[in-house]
C-alpha cells in the first residue's frame, strides 16, 4: 500500500473489492512484477543489515487495571515485513538482534509477512525462530498474507514456532494474574470476528488487542474491553512531513496511520512497519521497532 499505490490517487486511495482468497487478477499481477524489479534494484544498493537504518520507539502505555505482576511488562511489535524486497534475510536477521536486545516478555507481529510474490518466503522460518521472549511470539495476518496465500503463511508461522491469534486469545498469567492478548483477523478480506473474539476473552483482567488494520479501533474501542490495541498496515504512509504527518492514506489507516492515539478509552498504537510494498522509498519515515512497557493506571473515582 501507501506508495505503491500512487496511481490511485494523493490524499484519496480508492476503495479495493475484498478479497478472500489467494489473488491472481490482472493488478495483482502486474505488482509481483514491479516488485520483482524493485528487489533486484535493492540488491545494486545492497541488502545488508545496517543497525541505522531501523528506529527503536520507546513507548510507556497505561492500563487500567494492570496487575503489579505485569508492571514493566514489555511487548516488542513489529509489523509488514513484506519479505523479499527491501527486507532481506540478512537485514531481518538483525531485527531479529535488535529484538532480542530489548528483552521481551512476547513479541507482537501484526501482519502482511509477504507482499505479491513468494519466491523464497520459507526463509522466514530460520530466521523467525530466532527471537526469544519470555511468553512467545505472537501474530496476526494481514491482507497481502491472504493474498499471497494464508495457508502457506500459516504454516510458515507454525514451523517457526509464532502462535496466530486467528479471532482468538491467548493468555498470559504470572501466579493466578491475568493478561490477555487478543487477536482479529484482517478487515481487508473481511476476515475479522470480533463477536468470537469477544466471547472468547474473559471477563476480567486487562486485554490487549492486534489487529493488523488501524482504523479498526474505532469498532474496538467502542467494547471498552480492550486497553490498546497494536497495527501495522499503513507503514507510517512512508512519508512524513514533519509536524503535518503522512499525506499518504488508503484502505484502513485513513484515521491512525502512525504512532499513539487516543481512541474513546483506548489506546490505538499504529506501528510503521519494517518493509515497504512495491515502492522501497522511505522519507522522514524510517522503519520501526517498537517497544512498549506497560504501567498501571489508577481508575478515576
Amino acid at each position: 500500500m501507501t506508495l505503491g499505490d500512487l496511481s490511485e490517487g494523493f490524499w484519496l486511495v480508492r476503495k479495493r473489492k475484498p478479497v478472500e482468497d489467494a489473488r491472481e487478477d490482472l493488478t495483482f499481477r502486474l505488482r509481483r512484477g514491479l516488485q520483482r524489479i524493485m528487489s533486484r534494484s535493492s540488491k545494486l544498493v545492497g541488502q545488508r543489515f545496517n543497525p541505522g537504518d531501523f528506529d527503536v520507539v520507546k513507548v510507556k502505555i497505561d492500563i487500567q487495571g494492570l496487575p503489579t505482576l505485569f508492571q514493566g511488562y514489555r511487548i516488542v511489535q513489529i509489523s509488514d515485513i513484506h519479505y523479499g524486497q527491501w527486507i532481506s534475510a540478512d537485514r531481518l536477521k538483525g531485527v531479529v538482534g535488535l529484538i532480542n536486545q530489548q528483552k521481551p516478555d512476547i513479541v507482537a507481529i501484526t501482519g502482511d509477512f509477504v507482499s505479491y510474490s513468494g519466491k523464497n518466503v520459507e526463509d522466514l522460518i530460520s530466521v523467525l525462530k530466532g527471537i526469544r521472549a519470555r511468553d512467545g511470539t505472537v501474530a496476526v495476518l494481514g491482507n497481502h498474507d491472504y493474498w499471497l496465500g494464508a495457508k502457506r503463511i500459516r504454516s510458515i508461522l507454525n514451523e517457526s514456532k509464532i502462535m496466530e491469534l486467528n479471532n482468538d486469545v491467548y493468555t498470559v498469567t504470572r501466579e493466578g494474574a491475568a493478561l490477555h492478548i487478543a487477536g482479529i483477523d484482517s478487515t481487508t478480506v473481511k476476515k475479522n470476528q470480533l463477536n468470537k473474539v469477544l466471547q472468547k476473552l474473559p471477563s476480567n483482567g486487562p486485554a490487549i488487542l492486534l489487529a493488523h488494520e488501524p482504523d479498526f479501533a474505532d469498532i474496538s474501542a467502542e467494547t471498552k474491553r480492550f486497553s490498546l490495541q497494536l497495527s501495522g498496515h499503513s507503514h507510517g504512509g512512508q512519508f512524513v512531513i514533519p509536524k503535518l504527518g503522512t499525506p499518504f492514506r488508503g484502505d484502513g489507516f485513513w484515521k491512525y496511520p502512525l504512532g499513539k492515539y487516543q481512541v474513546g478509552e483506548m489506546i490505538q498504537y499504529t506501528n510503521r512497519g519494517l518493509g515497504t510494498n512495491a515502492f522501497w522509498i522511505r522519507i522522514n519515515c524510517a522503519p520501526e521497532i517498537t517497544v512498549i512497557d506497560l504501567q498501571s493506571k489508577e481508575k478515576k473515582a
